[in-house]
């Protein structure tokens, strides 16, 4: 992967050239941001002109080193990610045992998020850590010479991950790292690595990406029509991983607005209603006897409406996305149920539901109880 092909961020792009350039390399340096940003991208796109600065660009050993970053085969380039045994890999599980997954993870999507990583290793139940094991792993490995003999680099993809002995094992590391060595970690939540290893980094934020940006993505990759590519990069929130999701599954939000409608219709008609709640166990039924995939982004696409609604109702036009399918269901007349003294707790029960979905909660209470919560919320008046 080069610096042309991540997409924004051509101020940390600049950064990273001159760096290069002038031979002022940090040691130790964090990527601080969300993964859809685009932190492992770039990493590799760094890595890769590291790697390959020592060659003259165009001659055979450029190109050879070129092809084995793009690979991920470059001996001197080395990941460390969350993991957690397997059928395969029953007890002391780490990175270098699952290589082969993950390039082909990196090669699918580099913009890919730690639940998506644990899918295809069939683990999603589990919590993927980077443990004392891989502590171990990392210190001989960087102890050894340089392959090729320039820069050894390694990246560490969801640094948070590293348990306490983890981080306290490559302190002396991440302090001082042997020569023409870089460590590169990657995080979404920098507050949760250790405050030793925090401090001895150079860090580097990254913005959420523009709306500009990821449309032009989808437009000349994946061959999206303009006005869809606009909304659907609205909807993202700066996150080209989300865009791509709401790319895949755009056929589903008919569904979605069915079920949608449907809900919010029995849970205004519920109050005093005996009738009404029986509808929504038995909606609550048929959601829990659908997939975990589909009852959490069903539930994201409810997140999305309430806020569109809400946005609606203090006339925040400019933000507005949302076109319902159905001529029946109108967001204007929706609107005025959603406001300052409901949204907060309404979008509250909706996250706390995809948490307990992800955790393999009881879908068909877990349902339930958000219905009955909705028939409460979706009544509160608002405050004058």
């Amino acid at each position: 992967m080069e610096f042309r092909e991540v997409i924004g961020h051509n101020h940390l792009k600049n950064y990273f050239s001159k760096t290069i350039e002038n031979g002022r390399v940090p040691h130790a340096q964090l990527f601080v941001g969300n993964t859809g940003s685009g932190l492992l991208p770039m990493a590799i796109a760094y890595a890769r002109a590291l790697l390959c600065a020592r060659y003259e660009k165009g001659s055979p050993e450029y190109i050879a080193c070129e092809n084995k970053v793009a690979k991920l085969t470059h001996p001197d380039l080395h990941f460390i990610f969350p993991v957690n045994t397997t059928n395969t890999v029953k007890k002391h599980a780490v990175s270098n045992q699952f290589l082969e997954e993950w390039r082909e993870f990196v090669k699918a999507n580099p913009y890919g998020s730690l639940f998506e990583w644990l899918q295809l290793l069939g683990i999603e139940n589990k919590q993927g850590t980077i443990n004392v094991d891989e502590a171990s792993e990392m210190m001989k490995t960087l102890s050894l010479k340089s392959y090729e003999g320039g820069y050894k680099i390694m990246i560490i993809w969801m640094a948070e991950k590293m348990n306490t002995a983890c981080s306290n094992k490559i302190l002396k590391i991440v302090e001082e790292p042997p020569e023409k060595t870089v460590l590169i970690l990657l995080t979404e939540n920098e507050e949760s690595l250790l405050t030793t290893i925090h401090s001895r980094c150079q860090k580097l934020y990254f913005p959420l990406l523009s709306e500009e940006d990821i449309s032009t993505q989808l437009i000349d990759i994946k061959g999206v029509e303009l006005n869809l590519a606009r909304r659907i990069a609205h909807r993202s929130a700066g996150d080209y991983n989300k865009a791509l999701h709401i790319l895949e599954h755009n056929a589903d939000d008919l569904e979605f607005e069915n079920w949608f409608v449907s809900w919010v219709r029995m849970a205004f008609k519920a109050k005093g209603n005996k009738s009404s709640i029986s509808e929504l166990l038995i909606w609550s039924e048929h959601l829990a006897s659908q997939g975990r995939e589909t009852q959490k982004k069903f539930l994201s696409y409810c997140i999305e409406v309430f806020r569109q609604a809400m946005l609606k109702n203090y006339s925040a036009d400019s933000l507005l996305y949302f076109e319902a399918e159905k001529e029946s269901f109108s967001l204007d007349k929706f609107a005025p149920f959603v406001h300052q003294n409901n949204i907060f707790e309404i979008m509250h029960e909706l996250e706390e539901a995809i948490y307990h979905i992800e955790r393999n909660g009881n879908a068909k209470i877990i349902f339930s109880d958000l219905s009955i919560k909705l028939t409460r919320l979706i009544h509160k008046k608002e405050l004058v």
